[in-house]
């Protein structure tokens, strides 16, 4: 679990404070249809990344081969001006049918199930103080990107989508700074961008204080906010969403959101927790200091540290030389032994 602490917002900040801000939510649902929920060959993501150097990429299959890797050089590390930590995801995407990976100039290459290596486009390099994010639809056509500049007083982002292929159809759609950030973590469908509200900054502290407190949904077009998933400060979010929605947590009571911010169920935790939402919805891995467990039922697998979903029965737990990565079936408590390292970046189909 994280264990770094958040600076607190900046007096005048808000976390609200994203391409939502100036705008009203509309009542209707998001247009577009949903990405699928299931593949015909669903592939977890593990990344290694050093402290300098190269990293690696692999894809998992449910029964633990890897199928395919490739390796980046890896982008410098960035601060708040030395003052304190950046808060900063991998530079990685997921589509329906590839995983994105950007290297320390800028390059956004992919890679597919079956060893594909390409080019896509390229993104502004990263600096001691700078960063880009990035998040490719799940058709591969467009890319939202976040340049992020961090200073002692917190972030300045700007916000862009454009064409993956030739970097077309370029629109600046957002702009703010403040003591909190966004990452742009994936698509609701083709015409729904979903990002992330994040501290700008940590120096340290405990679980869930530096990574997604906040989703909301916008327009790829117009950055128009169409709906809010989770609250910073009343229920932030305890897991990475999932195209079911995504969880979060108010001290006592997690809730299941929908993609139109409803509340599917609702269940009582009283410690930390994180909480993976399987993708079509049907369960809940929830992972504390002894292993991963099923919400509501017997089904537990001790010393298996699940941190994402492969498809709707399997989960994936990342590892290193002391513990292995490995794949667990939910029905039959099976676990198999993956022949790699890493952290879990997401799976691919990759669109929410």
């Amino acid at each position: 679990m994280l264990t770094g602490a958040c600076t607190a917002p900046g007096i005048g900040a808000s976390p609200s404070r994203s391409p939502a801000a100036a705008t009203s939510t509309p009542a209707t649902a998001p247009s577009g249809t949903p990405s699928p929920v299931a593949s015909a060959n669903p592939l977890g993501v593990l990344f290694v990344s050093p402290l300098s150097g190269i990293y690696t990429v692999s894809l998992v299959g449910i029964d633990g081969r890897v199928v395919a890797s490739a390796q980046a050089n890896r982008p410098v590390d960035v601060s708040c001006a030395s003052a304190a930590g950046a808060v900063v995801p991998m530079p990685l995407s997921t589509s329906n049918t590839r995983v994105y990976f950007m290297d320390d100039q800028g390059v956004v290459r992919f890679l597919t199930s079956n060893g594909d290596l390409g080019r896509a486009t390229t993104v502004p390099v990263g600096t001691a103080t700078r960063r880009s994010t990035f998040s490719v639809s799940p058709d591969d056509r467009r890319i939202a990107v976040i340049v992020s500049d961090f200073s002692a007083s917190g972030v300045s982002i700007r916000l862009y989508v454009e064409d993956v292929n030739g970097g077309t159809n370029h629109v600046d759609i957002f702009s703010s700074s403040g003591a909190y950030g966004l990452w742009p973590i994936g698509w609701h469908g083709t015409d729904n961008l979903v990002v992330a509200v994040v501290p700008s900054c940590t120096q340290g502290g405990g679980p869930f204080c530096c990574g997604i407190q906040e989703l909301h949904v916008v327009d790829p077009r117009t950055a128009v906010r169409r709906f809010t998933i989770g609250g910073v400060t009343a229920c932030p979010i305890v897991g990475p969403a999932s195209p079911a929605g995504a969880i979060c947590w108010d001290g006592t009571t997690s809730k299941v959101l929908n993609w139109n911010a409803g509340t599917v169920r609702t269940y009582p935790v009283q410690a930390a927790e994180f909480q993976y939402l399987s993708p079509d919805g049907s369960r809940i891995a929830m992972v504390d200091s002894t292993g991963t467990s099923l919400q509501g039922t017997s089904v537990s697998m001790g010393g298996l540290f699940a941190c994402t979903w492969i498809d709707d029965t399997h989960v994936l737990a990342g590892g290193d030389n002391q513990q292995q990565p490995r794949v667990g079936d939910v029905t039959s408590g099976k676990l198999v032994a993956v022949p790699a390292q890493g952290d879990c970046f997401g799976r691919i189909p990759g669109g929410l």
